[in-house]
C-alpha cells in the first residue's frame, strides 16, 4: 500500500507536534509551559496530600499526648514510635506522596518543600540519620530561602532529638543572622527553647519562650507553652516570672487539665500572706469538693503538702503528704514522688534519717529507673541503708550490754516485759489482717487500709510490696497469664496427685475449706491440740538469753561491734550527711566509751575537721599532732593547715571534692608510671592533705606506700604498711596491705 506525499508530511509534521508538545512539558524543561505544568501537578497531586497526612499526624499526636505534669513538660512534644503507630498510615503515604515530586516533577518550585517533607516524615519516624541527611540537602540545593530556612530549623531538631547539642547550637547561630519569615521565627524560638532545655538550661530556654508569645494565638497549645515556662521559671527560682505565666494560661483557652495545674502551682507559690492563706484554704476546699476533681485529689492534697512545706510547716505538711497517698494509692505515676516529697522532709528538714531511709524505699520501688530523680534518691537512701544499720547495731548493742550488768531478778522482770511488748504487738498486727480482710467500704469493695503508714499496710493493699512482688516474680517467672497450676510444665500431672477431697475428682472440698465444718467425724472423741504456752513462752525467753553477752568472748564481739558502727557512724554524718555536730557527738561517744580505740587518729582527724566545719574551737589537732606526730592523719592536718580543697573551700568547711580527688588520683598513678618516684612521693602526699577524707583516700595511702618503697627503703616502707593498717581499718585493700606485711617480713628475716 503506498501513502501519498502530501499525508506522509502531514503524518511526519504530526509527530513532530506530539515531541514538541512532550518536551515542553517534560521534568528537565525550563520552559513556562512545562514549569506552569509540573507546578500545579506537584502541587495538587502530591504535595499538598503530603502536608495534609504530616498535619493530621501532628494533629493526632497533640490530641493525644500523655501529659505528666509531675515534671517539667517538654516543649516540643517528645518522638515516640509507640504514639506514631496509629498514624503510620499517614506517614507512610505523606513519604510516598512528597517522594512524587522529587521524582517526577523535578522544575517544580515545590521540590524543597516536598524534601522538607520527607525529612519530617523521617524525623517522626525516628530516623534521624536519615532525616539529618535530607535537611542537610535541602540547605545545600534548595532555592527558595524560607524552605532552606525551614530545613535548617528542623535540623536543628533532629540535632536535639539525637543529642548532638553542639551542632544544633551552630546551626542555631547561623540562623540567628539570617531574616527570618514570622513562621519560621516562631518555629526557630519554639526548636532552640526545646534544646536549651534538653541541656538543663531552664532560665535560658524559658527566656527564649517568652519571645515566642508574640508570634502565638490564644490557644490550648498557648496556653500549655506559658504553663512550661510557669515551670522553667519556678525551677529557676523565679517564683514573680513563672506565676506571671500561671496567670496566662487561665488567660489563654486551656484545657481542663490545664487550668487545674495553672491554679495549683499559683496556689503552691503563694508566700505567707494571711488573705491569701485563707483565700488559698477556701480554694482547696472547693477543688476538693468538686466531683470533676475527684481523680485529681491526690494531686491537690500533694500540692497542699507542698505549699506547706514552703512556709516550714513540716507537721502539717506530712499530714497532706499522707492523705495524698489514702486518696491515689492507685496513681503509681504519683505516689513515689510523694513519698519522695516526705523522704526529703524528714532527710532536710527534720532530720529523722530512719524515717527517711523508709520513704525513699518506699519512693524507689515504685518508681522508674529512667526517671530523673531515680539516681540522686538512689544515692541518698544508700547512705541511710548504712545509716540505719549503723544505728540498729549500735541500739542493740548497747542495750545488750547494759541487759548483761543488770541483776537478774530485774533482768528476768525487763525480758517478761519485753515477751509481753512484743505479743501485743503480734496481737494488734493479726487484729489488723482481719480488720483489712474484712472491712468493706459504701461500695462494697475492700477496703485498702490506706489510711496507714506504707509498713503497716496488709501486703495486698500496700502499693510498694506489691509493686516489688511483682517485679520479683516477673524476673523468675516472666509475665504469665493468671491460671491454675501455673508452674506445672504438664497440667494434667496435678489432677492425678490431687487429693481425695479435691473438686478435681469430683468432691465438695467444703469440710476442708470452711472452718466451721468439723475435720473429723461426729462423735470420733477427737480434741484440738493443747498448746504448751509456757513452754513457748520459756523458749522465747531463753532466745533473749542467749542474745545477751555475758561471757567475757561475747562481751568482746558485742564492744567490736559498737566500736565499729560508732566509727562508721561518725564518719558518715561527717561526709555522707554533712552533720558536723553529730559526727563530733558520735566520735566523741566513741572515744570515751573506748579510749584506746584503734580509730583513735582517724577520730581526732574527722572531730577537727567537723569542728571547722561548725565553726567550732577544734582542740582535736592539737591531740591528734601531741599524741600520734607520726600517723598519716598528722601528716595530712601538716601539709593541708595552709592549703585549700580543689573546689575553692577551705580544708574543714564542707565535703571532699570526689571528682578532683578522682582526678588528682589519675594524673598521680600517670605521674608514677613516668618513674619519677621522689617527685610522685612529694605530690602524693600533699594529695593526701586535700583529699584525707575522700573514699580514694586508701589508694592515695597505697600509692604512697609503693613510692616509700622505693624511695625511703625498707624500713620506712615496713613502718607505713602499719600505718595504713591503723589508719584505714576499714579499708578494701586492707588483706592486699597484709600480704605486703608478710612478704616484708620474710624479707627482713633473710636478710638476718
Amino acid at each position: 500500500m503506498h501513502h501519498s506525499r502530501p499525508t506522509y508530511i502531514a503524518s511526519l509534521g504530526l509527530i513532530a507536534g506530539l515531541a514538541g508538545a512532550f518536551w515542553s512539558c517534560s521534568q528537565h524543561s525550563n520552559g513556562s509551559v512545562s514549569k506552569g505544568y509540573h507546578n500545579l501537578t506537584a502541587h495538587f497531586n502530591a504535595y499538598v496530600m503530603a502536608r495534609d497526612d504530616i498535619d493530621e499526624v501532628e494533629r493526632y499526636l497533640f490530641k493525644n499526648r500523655q501529659e505528666n505534669y509531675n515534671e517539667t513538660l517538654p516543649i516540643l512534644l517528645p518522638l515516640d514510635s509507640n504514639a506514631t503507630q496509629p498514624v503510620r498510615p499517614q506517614l507512610d503515604d505523606a513519604i510516598k506522596k512528597a517522594s512524587l515530586v522529587a521524582e517526577r516533577h523535578q522544575n517544580s518550585k515545590w521540590v524543597d518543600n516536598a524534601y522538607v517533607l520527607i525529612g519530617k516524615t523521617r524525623l517522626y519516624r525516628q530516623d534521624l540519620p536519615n532525616a539529618i541527611e535530607v535537611f542537610k540537602y535541602v540547605n545545600t540545593k534548595g532555592t527558595d530561602e524560607d524552605d532552606k530556612h525551614e530545613a535548617l530549623i528542623l535540623l536543628m531538631r533532629a540535632y536535639t532529638e539525637s543529642g548532638d547539642f553542639p551542632n544544633g547550637l551552630t546551626v542555631a547561630e547561623y540562623l540567628r543572622a539570617q531574616p527570618l519569615n514570622k513562621e519560621n521565627t516562631r518555629d526557630f524560638y519554639l526548636t532552640k527553647a526545646y534544646l536549651h532545655q534538653r541541656k538543663g538550661e531552664a532560665l535560658v530556654a524559658a527566656g527564649i519562650l517568652d519571645a515566642t508569645f508574640p508570634f502565638l494565638k490564644k490557644s490550648e497549645a498557648t496556653a500549655r507553652l506559658h504553663l512550661i515556662a510557669g515551670q522553667l521559671y519556678e525551677s529557676a527560682g523565679k517564683a514573680a516570672q513563672a506565676n506571671e505565666h500561671f496567670q496566662q494560661v487561665l488567660r489563654t483557652r486551656p484545657n481542663y487539665d490545664q487550668e487545674f495545674f495553672a491554679n495549683i502551682y499559683l496556689m503552691q507559690a503563694d508566700g505567707n500572706d494571711p488573705k491569701q492563706l485563707a483565700r488559698n484554704a477556701e480554694r482547696f476546699e472547693e477543688m476538693l469538693n468538686d466531683r470533676k476533681n475527684s481523680d485529681l485529689k491526690d494531686k491537690i492534697y500533694f500540692t497542699m503538702g507542698k505549699a506547706d512545706a514552703r512556709r516550714g510547716n513540716y507537721d502539717r505538711a506530712l499530714v497532706n503528704f499522707n492523705k495524698a497517698i489514702q486518696t491515689g494509692i492507685s496513681n503509681t505515676a504519683q505516689v513515689p514522688l510523694t513519698y519522695a516529697e516526705m523522704g526529703n522532709l524528714y532527710f532536710e528538714k527534720k532530720r529523722n534519717y530512719g524515717k527517711a531511709q523508709a520513704y525513699y524505699d518506699s519512693s524507689l520501688a515504685l518508681l522508674p529507673q529512667n526517671h530523673a530523680m531515680y539516681t540522686t534518691l538512689a544515692n541518698r537512701k544508700k547512705s541511710l541503708d548504712e545509716f540505719v544499720n549503723n544505728q540498729t547495731t549500735i541500739d542493740r548493742e548497747d542495750s545488750l550490754q547494759r541487759m548483761a550488768q543488770m541483776n537478774p531478778a530485774a533482768l528476768d522482770q525487763l525480758l517478761d516485759k519485753l515477751i509481753d511488748q512484743r505479743e501485743k504487738e503480734d496481737a494488734a498486727q493479726a487484729e489488723l489482717a482481719k480488720q483489712v480482710t474484712g472491712r468493706t467500704n459504701l461500695s462494697g469493695a475492700q477496703a485498702t487500709n490506706s489510711d496507714l503508714a506504707p509498713n503497716d499496710r496488709w501486703v495486698l493493699y500496700n502499693p510498694v510490696q506489691m509493686a516489688q512482688g511483682k517485679q520479683e516474680f516477673m524476673q523468675v517467672w516472666g509475665n504469665r497469664p493468671l491460671a491454675d497450676d501455673w508452674r506445672r510444665q504438664n497440667k494434667d500431672a496435678s489432677q492425678a496427685i490431687a487429693s481425695e477431697t479435691s473438686a478435681l475428682n469430683g468432691n465438695n472440698p467444703a469440710n476442708a475449706t470452711n472452718p466451721a465444718t468439723p475435720l473429723a467425724a461426729a462423735g470420733a472423741g477427737t480434741r484440738p491440740p493443747v498448746v504448751n504456752t509456757l513452754n513457748q513462752r520459756k523458749a522465747k525467753k531463753d532466745d533473749l538469753y542467749r542474745q545477751i553477752p555475758f561471757s567475757a568472748d561475747a562481751l568482746q564481739k558485742s564492744n567490736d561491734l559498737l566500736e565499729s558502727a560508732l566509727y562508721r557512724q561518725g564518719k558518715l554524718y561527717k561526709f555522707q550527711l554533712d552533720q558536723p555536730l553529730l559526727a563530733m557527738a558520735t566520735l566523741d561517744r566513741l572515744l570515751v566509751r573506748y579510749p584506746n580505740s584503734s580509730y583513735r587518729p582517724e577520730a581526732y582527724y574527722l572531730m577537727h575537721l567537723a569542728a571547722e566545719q561548725a565553726g567550732k574551737p577544734s582542740p582535736w589537732r592539737d591531740k591528734l599532732l601531741t599524741e600520734f606526730p607520726t600517723s598519716s592523719y598528722a601528716r595530712l592536718l601538716s601539709a593541708a593547715s595552709n592549703s585549700a580543697l580543689a573546689n575553692g573551700t577551705e580544708t574543714g568547711k564542707g565535703g571532699v571534692n570526689e571528682i578532683a580527688a578522682n582526678q588528682t588520683y589519675a594524673k598521680l598513678y600517670e605521674l608514677y608510671q613516668s618513674g619519677n618516684s621522689t617527685e610522685t612521693l612529694a605530690r602524693v602526699e600533699a594529695a593526701l592533705g586535700t583529699f584525707g577524707g575522700s573514699k580514694i583516700a586508701d589508694k592515695m595511702a597505697l600509692l604512697r606506700i609503693i613510692l616509700i618503697g622505693r624511695v625511703q627503703g625498707v624500713d620506712a616502707y615496713r613502718q607505713a604498711l602499719g600505718e595504713f593498717v591503723r589508719d584505714y581499718p576499714l579499708s578494701p585493700l586492707l588483706s592486699h596491705i597484709k600480704e605486703r606485711q608478710a612478704a616484708a617480713e620474710q624479707l627482713t628475716a633473710k636478710r638476718k
